[in-house]
């Protein structure tokens, strides 16, 4: 199970991409193994809980003998929807031993549409913890009887302790299928309604396969401050737990607390989101902590501004990689940025056997240097959208060999030595008077002047011009510039077609656990107020 052992594809589209399929080996197997060889070997800290490879592998175990008691069957699903902690960890694996698919929620999503993604997915157990049994219990939903397990807290629901079978009770051994579904991810909803991602057992294997690489190994020490619903999370977690490394949770990002638990644990992996990075890099204090045992640094779900990359690697020890690429999975790009200094405004190139290329509105693909959408095609493709077949159809993408791709919605091109530069998401474009107008562009401009700590631009509706650019800042505490002098002075820097139609300060901008501004919900702040 090394990197370097290879069979036959169970795939024909892998088969194009990669020389052979690795040899299939699913997770909760590869955490079994290491319970056997480094039993006593760290595998979670969270909090003052220092759990052991033998002891995650008594409850994952548990967990799924519990499911199977139940009579939940393979290939069907489980949800969890709570903070991050140890027993979320245990029932992710042992839901997997068990064959049974795995849909993680926010849980900053509501009562109702927790209800649709449980009737969506037809989930047979539902694992909360007592905030989201709160919200669950104020909204007056009744979940049906038995579906409901706390995990650490009861609050009306059965206790996950008490839920457990005994600890002598063992699970029936189940044989994991490479096409049965891993997990269902369910789309952030930044621009509609969240929609269920499917991916594989295999799919997850052959990301794991990579990871030797980026350094994973028994001896990683990764640090996890990103919600474990997230997608971005799973990609460093994952193979963490099936090379035998160590986990340390942290369930509330904070920035002072995060360099001290990454000095103290002798962190080696991370993945944090841009915002996260630009909260660490602006401490006073960042310089007085000990991060040489850092080995890798990964960032994704959103761009890192060059700016930015450019500090972490001059003040940051270890390697730097930003990843760009879908949960739904299709093509991901690479920008190793110690590397390449000459590149940080890029998102990097295609990685080994990721075909990337860039389409224009009508589905052609355009010429080296254009403009257009970003599609990508890879053995780590999403299954489809569950229980949405169009939405599935519409994110893909064929060539004239017929080979398919997934639409990614981000406008790009590659520049002369095949870096991808991103230049905005394809529906935040805003079309005004019949010019097209990307967000970012007026963005980096307002992220020039003193006053401003963030910005987004969006488009609302106008009768004259269809849509109309208007900006949402954030001012740095201590500035008292007006809104009427920022917008002058960024229109006098922007083209006379990208000018914004007026500016108004916000708080902070909205975003999603992982950061990601949520930029539906400032059209509609826009709307609601009818300015512009």
């Amino acid at each position: 199970m090394s990197f370097g052992e290879y069979g036959s594809s169970p795939n024909p589209e892998v088969a194009q991409v990669i020389p052979s399929a690795v040899l299939f080996c699913d997770l909760p197997t590869l955490v079994k193994q290491s319970a056997l060889i480094r039993p006593e070997s760290i595998a979670i800290v969270d909090g003052k809980r220092r759990i052991n490879y033998a002891a995650l592998e008594m409850m994952v175990d548990r967990v799924a003998a519990s499911l199977q008691r139940d009579g939940v069957m393979p290939k069907q699903a489980i949800a969890i929807c709570a903070a991050t902690s140890a027993e979320y960890i245990a029932v992710f694996l042992g839901s997997l031993r068990a064959g049974v698919a795995v849909v993680p929620l926010a849980p900053s999503a509501t009562a109702n549409q927790l209800i649709d993604v449980l009737q969506d997915a037809n989930v047979q157990r539902f694992f909360v913890d007592r905030t989201v049994g709160a919200e669950l219990k104020s909204a007056a939903v009744k979940l049906p009887s038995g579906l409901a397990v706390s995990l650490l807290d009861a609050d009306g629901h059965q206790s996950f302790p008490s839920w457990l079978v005994p600890e002598h009770v063992h699970s029936t051994q189940v044989v994991i299928e490479m096409d049965w579904p891993f997990n269902i991810i369910y789309s952030s909803g930044t621009t509609g309604t969240p929609k269920g991602i499917v991916q594989s057992h295999f799919m997850r294997w052959l990301q794991v396969q990579y990871a030797p690489l980026l350094g994973f190994c028994p001896s990683t020490v990764n640090l996890v401050a990103t919600p474990l619903y997230s997608n971005t999370t799973m990609t460093t977690v994952l193979p963490t737990l099936a090379f035998g490394g160590c986990l340390v949770l942290m369930a509330k990002f904070d920035a002072a607390a995060y360099l001290k638990l990454a000095q103290d644990e002798r962190v080696t992996h991370a993945m944090l989101v841009p915002v996260q990075y630009q909260r660490l890099m602006s401490r006073e204090d960042f310089g007085e902590f000990d991060l040489k045992s850092f080995r890798s640094k990964f960032c994704t779900s959103s761009p890192l501004s060059a700016t930015v990359k450019a500090d972490v690697v001059s003040r940051w020890p270890g390697v730097l990689i930003e990843y760009y690429g879908m949960t739904e999975g299709g093509g991901t790009c690479m920008l190793v940025a110690n590397l390449y200094p000459n590149k940080l405004h890029t998102v990097g190139q295609p990685v080994p056997g990721h075909d990337i290329r860039i389409i224009d509105e009508e589905g052609v693909e355009v010429s080296a240097g254009q403009v257009g959408e970003v599609v990508g095609r890879s053995a780590t493709m999403m299954t489809g959208y569950h229980n949405q077949p169009s939405k599935t159809s519409d994110t893909e993408w064929f060539d004239k060999q017929g080979n398919r791709f997934i639409r990614t919605g981000d406008v790009g091109r590659f520049d002369e030595d095949g870096f991808l530069i991103l230049i905005d998401r394809r529906k935040d474009m805003v079309i005004s008077g019949g010019f097209n107008i990307y967000p970012s562009d007026l963005e980096a401009v307002l992220d020039q002047h003193p006053s401003v700590a963030s910005a987004a631009v969006v488009g609302v509706p106008s009768t004259e011009w269809g849509e109309i650019p208007v900006a949402f800042v954030v001012r740095h505490v201590e500035s008292r510039t007006s809104a009427a002098e920022i917008l002058s002075w960024a229109n006098q820097r922007l083209g006379k077609t990208q000018r914004l139609k007026g500016l108004r300060f916000t708080d902070e901008l909205p975003r999603s656990a992982i950061g990601k501004v949520l930029k539906r919900e400032l059209r509609e702040s826009w709307t609601a107020n009818v300015v512009g």
